[in-house]
């Protein structure tokens, strides 16, 4: 959930090149800041809060930073990263959670160690502090990273001017700059992508240590490694609002571009993956939040154009099938960042049984990419606001050419998603699109509670509709198949309730309509998102006919009311309170 980003060994001023670093991390958590430089003495300086565009001097040429998402402890100043080592000989930071941090800080407190701050982070620098005692630092910080259990990545800066840094689980990028002996740590490659021709992808249970220009690498066992450096995929990746007031609008409509991309993907690496599916025993399609929704409905897609026998599988929630996999089982795992933990826990395992993993995920270098026997990359550029919108669409779009492309109509999966971008492009670019969603959105802001319903197609598109007004809006909304309506969620519609319908034109159109009418009987007020009017909706926003396509397309609208709620009520749209983008921790 963290950020963790470091420079050493050039000539630039180590707070700004650390500060330019966490601006482009602030996505992994703005709960406060923090960074650290040297000049032959270390300085600190933390708070409370988003990561700041200028900050106070902070001399030096080498340093390190952190933005953090809260875990273990109250959002404070004192609770802030980088922690220093009780006689302030490091510095440190972290990202992921200690799982045995009470014991150790019980262990370390009969040794007489103080502890300062509520931070699970705070066991790890009094047990490297214990450890170096004993050993020169980067082995303390070695020894140290040996006791710790869960996942956790951790960089630190000595008063010596030396940088260390541990990968154990949540993500680690080294980069090389093009003047000799530069070197950017970060956790993930976008941050520095402007400043270096070569990255590294750190394993877990690697650590390295900087010495000024040089690097060494040693695994948490004690063998020696040298870093692998490759070519730099995303050099100069433009991070810009191009215009739009926020990340989020922007990257909506950048939804038929997302479209078109899918349409690129490696035909003989899709052909082979499908082959695979096909003589695969079981599919599990798995993610967490909106890339569970994803997951879903690609589950769904498999099962309705591959004929493939395939279940959805959250992360979190998976620990009851892990007995099941097989190695003639295949996982598909769609993620933004790459780096979820609970559903890389879930990628380890089964790959331990040898099951086959497929990953479509927007990040070069992550960890599911790096896991899978089948790895495919979204290409859709940066997306910058912490909720997932372009991504999901893109992960919608992958999964029905894949699916397709498992029953034998990849062509014909090609031309729908053609027509599919084209109708993307149109709507967005529509004035009364617009006009018409701020003003169901107006109505909705107002609400403290609001429903969603569709089926089929739609069943996962409400879901994620649900989880966009949550998370933009700070509303609470709740997604219904609608034909589970009756069944329980009936006995809360009065009048005046809010009600949003999505409806295809297919086979289950009349069950949605049915549902409709159900809750009109109740006195609900009904927004309905269809490709034709009815006498039942309150209010209507049109939408074309895409077929198979229709689903992908629905979710844009639910996205785009989730935005207009979002802005209405104040709320900060690219950064919603208390979530992360990625969620490195479980």
């Amino acid at each position: 959930m963290c950020g963790i980003f470091g420079y050493v060994g050039g000539e630039r001023d180590a707070r700004d090149a650390v500060l330019e670093g966490l601006q482009q991390l602030d996505y992994r958590g703005y709960d406060s800041w923090g960074i650290a430089t040297y000049d032959g003495t270390l300085h600190t300086d933390k708070k409370v809060g988003a990561v700041p565009r200028t900050m106070a001097r902070l001399p030096g040429h080498t340093g390190i930073g952190h933005t953090r998402w809260a875990t273990h402890g109250s959002v404070t100043d004192v609770n802030a990263h980088p922690h220093a080592a009780s006689d302030g000989s490091f510095v440190l930071a972290h990202n992921g959670i200690v799982e045995n941090a009470d014991e150790l800080k019980r262990t370390l407190s009969r040794a007489g160690y103080a502890f300062n701050t509520q931070t699970d982070t705070e066991a790890i620098v009094r047990l490297v502090e214990l450890n170096a005692k004993k050993h020169p630092l980067p082995e303390a910080v070695r020894l140290a990273c040996r006791e710790l259990t869960g996942r956790n990545t951790i960089i630190v800066l000595a008063k010596n001017g030396t940088v260390i840094a541990v990968k154990n689980g949540s993500p680690l990028v080294l980069g090389r700059g093009a003047e000799r002996g530069v070197h950017y740590i970060s956790s993930d490659v976008l941050s520095f992508s402007a400043h270096v021709r070569e990255v590294a992808v750190l394993e877990n249970e690697q650590m390295i240590v900087l010495e000024g220009t040089r690097v060494s690498g040693k695994t948490l066992q004690g063998r020696t490694f040298t870093p692998r450096f490759e070519k730099n995929a995303i050099v100069g990746a433009k991070v810009s609002k191009d215009g739009f007031p926020h990340f989020m609008l922007k990257e909506i409509h950048e939804s038929g571009a997302v479209v078109r991309a899918v349409m690129k993907s490696p035909q003989k690496q899709l052909g082979d993956v499908a082959q695979v599916i096909r003589r695969a025993r079981h599919v599990y399609c798995i993610g967490s939040g909106t890339a569970g929704a994803a997951a879903a409905q690609i589950a769904y897609y498999l099962r309705v154009y591959g004929r493939i026998n395939a279940t959805e599988l959250i992360g979190a929630e998976a620990s009851d099938r892990l007995p099941f996999f097989t190695k003639r089982d295949v996982i598909i795992a769609p993620s933004q960042s790459g780096e979820t933990a609970d559903v890389l826990e879930v990628l380890e395992y089964a790959q331990a049984r040898g099951a086959t993993i497929v990953t479509y995920v927007n990040m070069p270098g992550s960890s599911m990419s790096r896991l899978a026997d089948h790895s495919f990359m979204a290409q859709a550029g940066p997306e910058i606001c912490v909720m997932s919108t372009k991504i999901f669409v893109s992960q919608l779009a992958w999964g029905y050419l894949l699916a397709k492309t498992v029953g034998g109509k990849r062509k014909a999966a090609l031309s729908a998603l053609r027509s599919l971008a084209r109708a993307l492009d149109s709507f967005l670019t529509d004035a009364s699109t617009r006009r018409r969603i701020r003003d169901a959105a107006m109505l909705f802001s107002k609400s403290n509670h609001l429903f969603l319903i569709g089926k089929g197609q739609n069943k996962q598109i409400i879901k994620e509709g649900m989880v966009k007004i949550i998370e933009g809006a700070y509303v609470h909304a709740h997604g219904i198949p609608a034909g589970d309506l009756k069944h329980y969620a009936i006995t809360l519609m009065e009048k005046g309730t809010p009600v949003i319908a999505v409806v295809s034109k297919d086979s289950l159109q009349s069950d949605v309509l049915n549902a409709i009418h159900e809750v009109k009987a109740r006195g609900a007020r009904v927004f309905g998102i269809a490709p034709s009017p009815s006498p039942h909706f309150d209010s209507y926003l049109p939408t074309p006919e895409c077929g198979e396509t229709s689903a992908i397309f629905n979710v844009v609208p639910l996205q785009l009311l989730a935005y207009e709620m979002a802005v209405m009520r104040g709320n900060n749209v690219d950064k919603p309170r208390n979530i992360a983008k990625s969620v490195t921790v479980k």
